[in-house]
């Protein structure tokens, strides 16, 4: 390997300038008179040059146009060439007219000094610009070391070169850059080739490429993805930058360039709001988000902050994530209208205090327990939160008088197999039959899985890799639906400025993902291999818990809305004085902690709701048997 070049010293780098405009001025001279100089210009020079390096030796130590890398020289560092070399030179010119109206006689002829200005402008920038070619001509002659590949031709893939380039990492060189859209193919970007993104492949194997770094902001999932698949196929570390509002002094630093998350293969085309239609039910408005401290209720939380509310009160029971999201509206997010509130859902006289002091006109009900084989174990507290607390907010929101309530369910909560899918079920039919019966527009948003949630597969993942393994999955053919927080709480504001009240809104959550092929991606994504570096167990289905998810009821249908990516579910109506009975009767039920009674209920109200892999399938058996022995009696 040939070492590069070490950092030339200031004073050498200043000694070189001063060189170069002690030739600039010569040169200038022999220019001016085509090379031939009489003894009196002669003289003459030799007074000047004196004059001429104190004033540029003042102005360069003035400027400090000498303490820059060269290597790292950029059009930045041309300008202040330019700018002292321009003020060095104007000052020389009023020196010589000074010298002029004092002694009727120029120092140095102007011509001479705008020669000289141009070729020392030419001279110095040019000198920089050779040293840095020299510098990355010797430094990628390196044909041990790590080859990189930048996908882009922006100004974000030449801000990931000089990034690079100023870390003065030696033995990495890019090998090129690649155009996703094959419209600059042939050209280059600071001496470096431009290639066809079909050439990816080619271009990997022939420099034996170990990262491919994604430069391009404008490049959309579909292609990015396939971009990715295509490097983790050949076992190529991927690699992406931060938004340019992250980078530091307006420029990118090589250490801010991560690894690819598995978020960004799991991405979709952005979704666009009628931020209009948000606005117009939010700017101005008192605005309750319950479990506001979870992953969906902070979410929730930022998002509306962008629709100029009147106040957000953030009502939760969990102290340091309420804390912590404080901090972040505060500090990050500049925003300081808003109250923290720490209670229950299910503590009536909290939240009648809540409403009471602070009038919500607008309420998103995102708390709620969520975990599928803990309310399996613990269905008293299922219902007792998504349940009950459910309808005391509802009701209360009712009392108050509140404008709409958007609940966040969930796809668990169609044909549940499980407590929790059960309860949010529940909770769906109750807040929808009070929207026959109140002014209050009750809406209700399903959606599935969401990227990077409590609970969610993976940073559960992510953790069994940090520990080496193994990663443990319940069944190898189990899929899901994902999507990220941000996409999920963008629609349930969408949705909730759409709803008239009943409606229960469906998101377009994409194609189902393999929970299998997921874990194996991670993989990839970790540097390591499936097999060898990482092994994956399979565990078997936890209590309640189903192969798929499904965002219809078999006897449901949907009903297109303007919104692309939303939909309104057709369900079956309930009235409120059918619903209330069953709903207090099983609210009464929790005292007495019988589950299977318990549970028995939940299933009498939610009929299709049929227990799998759960002590609570011999409810079902035996209903079934009843069923078949009342058919007999019958026949």
């Amino acid at each position: 390997m040939i070492a590069p070049p070490k950092h030339t010293p200031r004073w050498v780098v200043f000694l070189i300038d001063l060189t170069i405009c002690l030739f600039s001025i010569i040169f200038s001279f022999y220019v001016r008179f085509e090379f031939s100089l009489s003894e009196e210009y002669k003289i003459l020079l030799k007074s000047v040059i004196p004059l001429i390096l104190f004033i540029r030796a003042v102005h360069f130590i003035s400027f400090r146009t000498y303490a820059g890398l060269i290597r790292y020289t950029s059009t930045k560092d041309a300008e202040r060439i330019f700018i002292v070399t321009s003020v060095s030179t104007l000052v020389l010119f009023a020196i010589n007219f000074i010298n002029y109206f004092s002694n009727n006689k120029f120092i140095i002829p102007n011509s001479i000094l705008l020669i000289d200005y141009f070729l020392t402008i030419i001279l110095m920038v040019g000198s920089r610009l050779f040293y840095k070619a020299v510098y990355y001509t010797i430094r990628n002659t390196d044909l041990n070391g790590e080859k990189i590949l930048i996908v882009g031709v922006e100004q974000f893939a030449a801000a990931v070169k000089r990034a690079i380039d100023r870390e003065s990492l030696s033995g990495i060189q890019i090998v090129g850059f690649i155009d996703p859209y094959n419209q600059q193919e042939g050209n280059k970007i600071e001496n470096i080739e431009i290639y066809n993104i079909n050439r990816i492949e080619y271009l990997i194997q022939k420099y034996d490429v170990s990262k491919v770094i994604l430069a391009s902001k404008n490049l959309d999932p579909n292609r990015k993805n396939r971009i990715i698949e295509k490097c983790l196929s050949l076992n190529v570390n991927v690699q992406t930058i931060p938004d340019a509002n992250t980078w530091i002094n307006g420029e990118l630093n090589v250490k801010q360039i991560k690894n690819i998350k598995i978020e960004d293969l799991l991405e979709r085309p952005p979704i666009v709001l009628d931020k209009k239609r948000i606005q117009d039910y939010i700017k101005g408005k008192v605005v309750l988000v319950t479990g506001a401290a979870g992953s969906i209720g902070s979410e929730m939380v930022r998002q509306i902050t962008r629709f100029h509310p009147k106040k957000v009160i953030l009502f939760d029971i969990a102290e340091t994530p309420l804390y912590d999201l404080e901090l972040e509206l505060k500090e990050c997010l500049q925003f300081f209208d808003f109250e923290t509130v720490i209670g229950s859902v299910t503590n009536e006289y909290r939240v009648n205090k809540l409403f009471e002091v602070f009038h919500p006109q607008v309420v998103f009900h995102a708390a709620a327990y969520k975990h599928v084989p803990m309310m399996e174990n613990n269905p008293t507290e299922a219902v007792f939160n998504n349940v009950a607390g459910t309808k005391l907010v509802a009701d209360i929101s009712i009392k108050f008088k509140v404008e709409k309530f958007v609940m966040i369910s969930t796809d668990k909560a169609v044909n549940p197999t499980n407590i929790m899918g059960a309860s949010k079920r529940i909770a769906e039919i109750y807040t929808q039959s009070l929207n026959y019966t109140s002014r209050t527009k009750f809406i209700t948003t399903r959606f599935g899985n969401v990227l990077g949630s409590n609970g969610s597969v993976i940073p559960r993942f992510k953790k069994q890799i940090e520990n080496g393994g193994p990663i443990t999955i319940t069944h190898p053919d189990i899929i899901r639906y994902f999507m990220t927080i941000p996409e999920a709480c963008q629609l349930v504001l969408e949705a909730g400025a759409m709803g008239q009240g009943g409606e229960i809104f469906i998101f377009d959550m994409g194609k189902p993902v393999k929970i299998l092929d997921l874990a194996k991606k991670m993989i990839k994504l970790s540097g390591l291999t499936y097999g060898k570096d990482i092994q994956i167990n399979f565990t078997g289905l936890r209590p309640g818990e189903k192969l798929y998810e499904e965002l219809l009821n078999n006897k449901e249908n949907t009903i297109p809305t303007y919104h692309p990516k939303i939909m309104i579910a057709k369900v079956n109506q309930y009235k409120q004085e059918d619903v209330l009975p069953k709903v207090m009767e099983l609210i009464n039920l929790l005292p007495g902690h019988n589950n299977f009674t318990i549970v028995g209920v939940m299933k009498d109200i939610v009929p299709e709701f049929i227990s799998r892999n759960s002590v609570y399938e011999d409810i079902d058996r035996q209903k079934k048997y009843l069923n078949n022995e009342q058919q007999s009696k019958t026949a």
